[in-house]
């Protein structure tokens, strides 16, 4: 199988191994991303060489017999509502596309302390409150499958990005359906964790005085098995809500 389309535990499993180097499996999925993003435009934003520099230097660490983490090398998207620095954050509002974060989401330093490359941010309609992914900012994506057809929302670009094999780990989030039904349209997985396991902040509209009422974040995957290595490493109390509570899950009983 093209190891573009393995698990994201198996791409971490194939650094590990010097199967692949991160370096080596970063371009295959550009290479991807490249020929097969353009007609469904799931991916709507880069840093292209931060990934790169990223992916270098987790071969260094990998050849130094280190690991980052469960995802050590494994490149993957981001749903554009997360802050990432160097990233615009714009729910598809064209008023804030100049805006930049000053700091990640800390669900994005969670990934990446896991050691994933992230190298792209994925679309979703305006303020991630549709059933559909169109946004005066970026455009419409169009379902892997059929380009005619809705990938769903909000999540949709996410859930695209998994289906047309640009990515083999999402995080998206949902108050409504929006990491399942994009999930559903696109034929991939999704996962809606408890209200509060997973930290949403630098998440949505920057300047949001509250959290949204009942909205998480939460991982989406092409192979079930990778929602709980997903939510592993996303979940967890965040901020001052770490002094109040600890999260200590059971192995899930079947997967």
């Amino acid at each position: 199988m093209d190891i573009t389309l393995r698990s994201a535990a198996e791409q971490a499993a194939a650094v590990a191994s010097s199967e692949i180097s991160a370096t080596e499996l970063l371009e295959k999925t550009l290479e991807r991303y490249e020929r097969l993003n353009p007609p469904i435009n799931a991916i709507i934003s880069t840093q292209l060489d931060v990934a790169r520099a990223r992916a270098k230097a987790a071969d260094e660490a990998t050849a130094a017999g280190e690991s980052w983490g469960p995802l050590h090398g494994v490149p993957m998207t981001i749903k554009e509502s997360w802050d990432w620095v160097g990233s615009a954050s714009t729910s598809g509002h064209p008023e804030l596309i100049d805006w930049r974060p000053e700091e990640n989401s800390e669900a994005i330093d969670r990934l990446l302390n896991a050691g994933a490359i992230i190298y792209g941010k994925t679309n979703l309609p305006v303020s991630m409150a549709d059933w559909q992914t169109f946004n005066p900012v970026y455009g419409s994506t169009g379902n892997p499958w059929n380009h005619e057809y809705t990938p769903g929302g909000s999540s949709g670009g996410a859930a695209a990005a998994l289906a047309a094999g640009l990515t083999a780990l999402e995080l998206g989030s949902d108050i409504g359906a929006s990491i399942r039904n994009p999930a559903h349209y696109c034929g991939v997985f999704g996962h809606k964790p408890t209200f509060g396991l997973v930290p949403i902040t630098g998440h949505g509209n920057p300047g949001s005085p509250t959290m949204l009422d009942i909205g998480v974040g939460g991982p989406m995957a092409r192979y079930a098995t990778d929602l709980t290595l997903g939510l592993d490493i996303v979940a967890g109390a965040g901020g001052l809500d770490a002094r109040g509570w600890r999260l200590e899950l059971p192995e899930p009983r079947q997967t």
